[in-house]
Parts: C-alpha cells; structure tokens; sequence
C-alpha cells in the first residue's frame, strides 16, 4: 500500500497514512497463525536489515515474565543492540519458572538461525494467559516461517498481538533531520489490565534515524513517564509488558544527541509516537465507549500533577459517571481530594468537557441539557486547575462499561 502523509498541526513532522512498525527503512515486520489461538493470528516478528541500537522500559510488577527476564538480559549483554523481535500473544509465558526463561532463549535460538544473526539481537515478548507454559513445537513453526514473505505483511504483525484488543494500533511519521528525511514507526496491543508504571501492553517502535542506544534509553524512559505510564483503563498492573524501541541508523546524518540543533524536532515526533499509541491503547479498553483526557495544572510539583489525573481517571465512579453520560462532578472532586497530594479547595477550578462545573472548590450551576449532549461524545475531557504551582501533566483511560465484566469473566474460555 502507498503511503501518503498528511502534515501536523503545530509540529515539523508528516503523519504518514496507513503508516506502522515497517515503514521506517530497513525494517520488515510479519505475522501468522500458529495455533496458540483459536483461529486468529498469534505469532508476530519484526526484522531489521542492519544492527539497531535499542532500548526498552518493563513494567514495575514484581513477577516479571520470563520474556522480559531474557530480553533485559539481551540488551544488557549485547551493549544495546538488537536485529529482531518476535512475540508471541495468547500465552504470557509468565509465572512458569526457568522452563519459561529456557523457552524464551530457545525461542532467540531458532529466530537467530532462521535470519542468520546472533541469538543474543533477538528480543522476545509474550501476552496472554499467565501461568502457562509456551507449547514450544508451535513456537518453532512460527520461527521457521519468519522468512517466508507469504507472512511479512506488517498487518499481520499488527493483528498477531493483539489479546482482547478490538482493533489494531499503528503509526508512523516523518520529519526532516540534517536535510534528510528520516521515519518513526511504532505498533502496540493492550486493552484490559492497563494501569500506570507499564501495565499489560505491548509496544514497539522503530526508526531509520542515526542515534546510539545511551541516549534512545534516556528518549525512551522520558516519553514513557508522560505517555504510557500516564493511562489506566482498571487499574491493574500486568507481568509482562514493555516498550522497546529499536534505530537502526539507515539514514546517514549527524548522530541525534541533546546537542544536536534538531533534536527536539525528533524528540516532538517521538513523543507523538508514543501518545498516539498510548492513547489508541486507552481508547480500546475492554469494553470502553469513551476515552477520558485528564489535564491537570497549576500542581505543585510534576509528581502531584500526574498523580492527580491518573487518580481522576482511574476512580471506578468518574468512569461509571462517563459511561453513564452523567456529569456527576462530586466524583472529579473526590478523587482529586484522596490523593494525596496537595491541593487547596479554595483554589481549585474544574470543567467538564469546556464547562465548569467547580470554581474555588465551590459548586457552578451549568446547563444540564447542554452538559449531557457534550457526554454523549466519545472523548470526554476533565480539565483541572489547582492553581497552586506551574506544574502540569494529562493522563488518559477510558470509562467502565457492563461489557468490562463480561469480557474478563471469560478471559480464560
């Protein structure tokens, strides 16, 4: 498919249409069915024509899957630098002990024979059901079919690992470095179990841009604290998921680094990259029909402020209330009251989508009918000033549906 770009708003860089994880140059991406799903593809891979360096953030839950054991391993053995990925959905290969770390490596083992490199380029992902071991004769088929081009659409690998998502979540961009055009692509799955600090989500970017993996991590951990880690759709936190991100330097120019005069150019795209994708994941939570935006100012202190919106936006009873298409401010308030950060009600100010709804901590009338037409919109916006500090920081979930219980009363069957 030909790609087409559409310039953003307020930003040096092309949304490329239909654009993904392979469009960047070098960068080829597959998927297929290998049988650990019923009848959906459930194996995926992403191949890089040269040596890329790369970096990756996991998630803070104690029981970390074994996938995220051996790739942290990989990285830190191969000094930042990778070829391939594969992951596999349907199975978390977590909580299965060293059978699951000696999987994974067996995994890195076939992928690295198949495309000729060394095992220790390969990282590895899992999502799925936890505390299942990967029945590894149908991971080996997978491996060997990496190189046949029947399967290395990047559609493929888009659809290969998802788990109750109910659509695919893609993007890439392009922006001019040095005179030359370089691109950032990036692919993601999650829709149940999302919660600050890395929850159950998958994510994966690439680019052709020249940048070592010292300064990727430092990009990488950055855009994280203020894109993924800022979403929640039920407040849990998952054992396995990352986000990594590899640039395999196919487009020459002057190495990006804080001193170059165009890296916050690239750091605008990447960051828009990754709150693209962040919020497609927010947007498609289980059962979801609504995204919520949060903006807090006028915190403190960056911590108070992004403490706050995810508080609003992971309150079971703000996200009932926007499910409900009932603007139920009280809500906003206490949440906003048990988080424990500071706060001064006599200098708090609250809208609801544009309309306030809290002045100084005091009750405005608003115009209900006016009030239940914005709701009825998808995307819901809570605008919070504290007006005690310059600090500012948006989180993003989504609201609390019937369809939420019925999907994960049933995850398992």
């Amino acid at each position: 498919m030909k790609h087409q770009e559409t310039t953003s708003q307020q930003h040096n860089f092309s949304i490329i249409k239909h654009g993904d994880i392979s469009t960047p140059q070098g960068f080829t991406a597959g998927g297929m069915h290998i049988g650990l799903r019923a009848n959906k593809k459930d194996f995926g891979w992403i191949y890089s024509s040269s040596l890329a360096s790369s970096a990756a953030v996991y998630t803070l839950n104690q029981f970390k899957a074994a996938p995220l054991i051996v790739t942290e391993d990989t990285l830190q053995k191969s000094k930042g630098k990778l070829q391939a990925l594969v992951v596999n959905s349907a199975n978390a290969n977590s909580c299965t002990g060293q059978q699951g770390i000696n999987d994974a490596q067996q995994t890195q083992t076939w992928v690295a024979q198949q495309l000729q490199i060394l095992s220790e380029h390969v990282a590895v992902a899992s999502t799925g059901v936890i505390g299942e071991y990967l029945p590894m004769d149908k991971i080996k088929t997978g491996t060997e079919h990496i190189n046949d081009a029947n399967f290395a659409t990047p559609g493929a690998f888009n659809e290969a690992i998802l788990t109750t998502d109910t659509c695919t979540k893609h993007i890439a961009v392009s922006l001019n470095i040095d005179g030359k055009t370089i691109t950032i692509g990036g692919s993601a799955k999650g829709s149940g179990m999302i919660h600050p600090n890395m929850a159950t989500m998958l994510a994966f970017i690439t680019t052709d841009a020249s940048i070592e993996s010292n300064t990727l991590h430092q990009l990488l951990k950055s855009s994280t604290d203020h894109t993924f880690n800022m979403i929640t759709v039920d407040g849990d936190t998952s054992t396995n998921d990352m986000v990594l991100v590899m640039a395999n330097q196919q487009v020459e120019h002057q190495i990006l680094n804080q001193d170059h005069p165009q890296w916050e150019i690239f750091v605008d795209a990447f960051n828009f990259v990754c709150t693209f994708l962040a919020k497609a994941i927010a947007r498609d939570g289980e059962g979801a029909t609504k995204l919520i935006s949060v903006n807090v100012s006028g915190a403190k202190s960056i911590s108070d402020a992004r403490k706050i919106g995810k508080t609003i936006v992971s309150s079971n009873l703000v996200k009932s209330a926007i499910f409900g298409e009932d603007a139920n401010f009280g809500r906003i308030i206490t949440a906003i009251g048990y988080s424990g950060c500071e706060i001064d009600p006599n200098c708090t100010y609250v809208q609801l989508n544009q309309i306030p709804v809290v002045d100084k901590g005091m009750a405005v009338l608003f115009n209900e009918q006016a009030m239940s037409n914005t709701l009825t919109h998808e995307n819901v916006t809570i605008d919070v000033q504290l007006g005690l500090g310059n600090a500012v920081a948006t989180a993003y979930g989504c609201d609390l549906s019937y369809d939420y219980v019925r999907i994960n009363a049933s995850y398992r069957t």
